[in-house]
């Protein structure tokens, strides 16, 4: 790993902070101490600060030179919702609140990038740092943007960085197109007509019209979308009945979840599901209404800034630790929605092998230490080659 000296130096100071943040994880849009830390971490580096988009998000802006190009590095903040099983000092200090994912370090390494151009400003223009409240559910991405974002700090593109288990810690991976998937949700509600379990023929069983459906939609993506295009449906909801055993109930609810790399797959599997309850309901003499609803977008990076993206990883790792072959992952990201405002590039940062399974939003994860360093370095070598001075 070859992060820069004036980064490496710091390190000591940068894990201690990350630690802080780890012992005191906050959910979305309750990160107000953590915007403190940022906060108090940027004014101490002379860095303009500006809070209250999205609640707790926090902007730092840093100018130098009289160029007129602009661009923004995020990170985010939030915790999620689990029992930490760490033993280590720096385990949350509160039960049922935890950094699974590593919002943590993202934080620490934006904030080291952010000491290190403000001490060492070898460019020519602004950069925009931002520091997100609430990705892992509630959208705070989406949320900053609508607030006017990118009209109180207008810039020419945008990018995102995320720590990858299974990746190993001094690689980077870089995608010229779709990184992560969308995150759509759906329920079905399947209005049948109850009767005894004994006399089944007195009414309209929603179960069994249920389980043709489930049936059905399994067929979605492996018939009906082109085989190029990678989707998955997934239904992980069944809920009817329990009053009793001898009971066929009124109602049943089938829910689950879709992922695609493009609106135009999402548009099909949600016309395909709508066909399939019509005709499985009208085959059974049930009601069945489907309730789709869009969740963050497909993740897609602009070709040149990831272009530019990889360039500047092969300076500072070689070529040889820039991976271009990844797949894109069927997670979601809601670094989705300022994409769709702007270009950018959004690159994953290896963590290590996830030695005992410890992947993303396990709870024995914790972020690597020892990328720290060279996250920043990263953040830092983009600015200065993005910014350069004429």
């Amino acid at each position: 790993m070859k992060a820069l000296p004036q980064i490496q130096a710091s390190r000591e100071h940068l894990v201690a902070l990350r630690h802080d943040i780890h012992a005191h994880p906050e959910l979305a849009f309750e990160e107000r101490r953590t915007s403190d830390k940022v906060v108090a971490f940027l004014q101490s580096r002379g860095i303009e600060t500006h809070r209250g988009l999205a609640g707790t998000g926090v902007v730092g802006v840093l100018r130098h030179g009289g160029g007129s190009r602009a661009i923004a590095l995020r990170a985010d903040m939030d915790a999620l919702p689990v029992l930490e099983q760490n033993l280590f000092p720096h385990r949350s200090r509160h039960d049922g609140r935890m950094h699974a994912c590593g919002h943590d370090g993202h934080t620490a390494m934006l904030l080291g990038a952010a000491e290190y151009l403000a001490a060492h400003p070898n460019f020519d223009g602004t950069v925009v740092f931002i520091f997100q409240p609430a990705e892992e559910t509630d959208g705070g991405a989406r949320v900053m943007i609508e607030e006017g974002l990118f009209e109180r700090f207008p810039v020419d593109a945008v990018f995102g960085m995320h720590n990858w288990p299974g990746l190993p810690a001094g690689q980077f991976a870089v995608h010229g197109g779709p990184v992560m998937a969308c995150a759509d949700q759906f329920d079905i509600l399947i209005k049948g007509h109850g009767a005894h379990a004994a006399m089944p023929h007195q009414g309209r069983d929603p179960l069994t019209a249920g389980a043709a459906l489930v049936q059905a939609l399994q067929t979605v993506v492996s018939r009906g979308l082109d085989p190029l295009d990678a989707a998955v449906l997934s239904i992980t909801q069944f809920f009817a009945g329990g009053e009793a055993y001898n009971v066929i109930p009124a109602e049943a609810r089938i829910g689950g979840t879709v992922r695609a790399f493009r609106p135009e797959v999402e548009d099909a599997i949600e016309a395909a599901m709508e066909r399939h309850c019509a005709g499985i309901a009208a085959a059974h003499g049930v009601q069945a209404t489907l309730d789709y609803r869009r969740g963050y977008p497909p993740t897609v990076n602009s070709a040149a800034e990831a272009e530019t993206c990889r360039r500047v990883l092969v300076d500072l790792v070689g070529a040889d630790n820039v991976r271009t072959d990844a797949r894109p992952s069927m997670g979601a990201e809601d670094f989705a929605y300022m994409l769709r405002e702007k270009p950018g590039c959004y690159v994953w940062i290896g963590n290590g092998l996830a030695e005992g399974g410890c992947m993303l939003h396990n709870p024995r994860y914790d972020f690597n230490d020892d990328i720290l360093a060279l996250g920043a370095s990263y953040w830092a070598r983009l600015v200065e080659t993005l910014l350069q001075p004429a």
